[in-house]
């Protein structure tokens, strides 16, 4: 019961993925595309979570946490870029 819990779980995921992709191609403006890359990054996080719980192994959720560090700081850096301009000043 749990598997196929899981698969439901990862295929609607997927289908927010794509949507997400559509929203990245497609968005009106720059902040739209950011959110829409930060958005990725946490069905992403959630798949590979889904994957860790699949197989059993906790090395997925260090990897997780990996990808969730590196969306925090590329969406804080892609946002003060797009609000100033420049990220180091």
């Amino acid at each position: 019961m749990l598997i196929w819990t899981i698969t439901l779980v990862a295929v609607c995921i997927c289908i927010a993925l794509i949507l997400n992709l559509w929203r990245l191609i497609q968005g009106p403006s720059v902040s739209d595309r950011i959110l829409a890359l930060d958005t990725m990054y946490i069905n992403t996080i959630a798949l590979i979570l889904l994957y860790g719980m699949y197989t059993g192994s906790a090395l997925y959720f260090e990897a997780a946490l990996l990808i969730a560090m590196l969306g925090f700081v590329s969406t804080a850096a892609l946002s003060k870029y797009l609000l100033r301009g420049d990220i180091i000043e």
